[in-house]
């Protein structure tokens, strides 16, 4: 009997193996995830309306902020048209305290791109009063507060990532806008793949949901956000230099990676990295491809 289980069992995991060993290798993900595209923030340069908040919600005693499945209290009701099943979203103005900048122009260029919201998640109203709408957070990208921001939910459309197979490092120049990264989500100033940036190119620039950014480096230049010594792409002292010298633009750009826009305003887009040779830095280059 001993013999007949060893048996089965080695069978059973040999078996496994060789079943293993037959699969596909594992694929990445065709489109950016719903929580990604949902939480991932924008700019813009037109108002967005705050005639309704977050007012308050349960234990609000000793409850200072409201996430996923939380009851939660909006300022308009049943008499301003809110009524059960409607969904909206939160959002938070947003700005770097620290307010130091990461290269020369990104300030400058921050401000040209509009104001920063965070998008904090979703609410679907279950019960309205006459000027009070009680909602669940049905879903959580960053802690809700009192006074939070609740806008009318609008779908985001999703572009389909493209083959990685299709991304050239040694790609031409396009030819098309090129911008900057000015900086990632949460005022990240290195991201990466599956990383939020925001560049400064927009719907005014032809930019649309589903296009792609190419990013790139030129090496050399006089505002680099990394600290390099002074014509280091030609020449470094003690380790070699060339009899003539060449400038940053007289050399290849670097680059560095891609990404899928999912969010565009007039003066902005917000681009998911969707593949990264190495750290991508606030104030690197972006081309439409």
């Amino acid at each position: 009997m001993r013999a007949t289980v060893a048996g089965w069992c080695l069978s059973l995991f040999f078996g496994a193996a060789t079943c293993m060993g037959q699969e596909a290798p594992p694929q990445g993900p065709t489109h950016a995830w719903q929580s990604t595209v949902y939480c991932s923030g924008f700019y813009t340069n037109q108002k967005v309306s705050d005639d309704l908040r977050l007012v308050s919600g349960e234990q609000s005693e000793y409850k200072i902020t409201f996430a996923a499945r939380d009851i939660v209290y909006l300022s308009k009701g049943a008499n301003q048209g809110v009524k059960p099943g409607d969904r909206f979203s939160v959002v938070r103005e947003s700005k770097d305290p620290l307010r130091v900048p990461f290269f020369k122009w990104q300030e400058k260029l921050s401000n040209a791109m509009g104001t920063y919201y965070m998008d904090l998640g979703q609410l679907e109203v279950i019960k309205v009063q006459p000027n009070i709408a009680i909602a669940k957070v049905a879903m959580s990208c960053n802690m809700m507060l009192r006074g939070d921001i609740v806008r009318p939910f609008a779908e985001r459309p999703m572009g389909p990532f493209k083959e990685d197979s299709a991304f050239d490092n040694l790609a031409p120049t396009s030819g098309k806008p090129v911008a900057m990264v000015v900086c990632g989500r949460d005022t990240q100033q290195m991201t990466g793949k599956l990383d939020t940036v925001y560049v400064n190119l927009g719907s005014s620039q032809g930019v649309k949901v589903g296009d792609y950014f190419r990013i790139f480096r030129y090496q050399g230049t006089r505002a680099e956000t990394i600290p390099v010594e002074k014509d280091y792409q030609d020449r470094l002292y003690g380790f070699g230099s060339n009899p003539k010298h060449y400038s940053w633009n007289d050399l290849p750009r670097e680059v560095l990676g891609e990404g899928i826009v999912l969010n565009a305003s007039q003066n902005a887009a917000t681009v998911l990295v969707t593949i990264s040779r190495t750290e991508i830095y606030a104030g690197d280059y972006v081309e439409l491809e």
